[in-house]
């Protein structure tokens, strides 16, 4: 299987979010399918019903954490220069509006575009990827082709 590349903090918040799953919400949701076992008939049973769909869904993102936490790679950006590759933080000039924008390329379970985390794998981090300082980027949109000229390349 291929390695998954993630930075330290993408891999720490995954394995943050399984600890959290295993150590409080598997307990906490295995007391309600007790309690609303006590409650008796499980086939008009709401709450029973509902807490098995819960739990159903708790184990099925502690096999997947796992499972991406078993194949992280993890990249450290700061040994990192040079052209745009995985973990640049990039600051970009949309050519049209001088609108900038910075982002990071990090894997796709770290990717948060509200936050700047760009998924590696997205149009824009591929674009951009093996770009210098000065180089323009194509990128094809939904709305169309966008250009962005790369203003900045760091790695922190």
């Amino acid at each position: 299987m291929d390695k998954i590349p993630l930075t330290r903090a993408g891999f720490d918040k995954l394995d943050a979010e399984l600890k959290q799953l295993k150590t409080e919400e598997r307990p906490a949701i295995i007391r309600a399918i007790a309690e609303a076992r006590e409650h008796g008939d499980l086939s008009e049973n709401a709450e029973y019903h509902s807490a098995k769909e819960k739990q159903s869904f708790i184990e099925g993102r502690i096999k997947e954490l796992e499972g991406v936490i078993s194949l992280a790679e993890i990249i450290d950006p700061t040994k990192l220069s040079g052209s745009v590759k995985f973990g640049a933080t990039v600051t970009v000039a949309d050519e049209d509006t001088d609108e900038e924008k910075t982002y990071q390329i990090v894997g796709e379970y770290e990717a948060d575009i509200e936050k700047g985390l760009l998924n590696m794998k997205s149009p824009i981090a591929r674009a951009l990827i093996g770009k210098d300082v000065g180089d323009s980027a194509e990128v094809r949109t939904p709305g169309g082709e966008k250009s962005y000229e790369i203003i900045e390349i760091t790695y922190k």
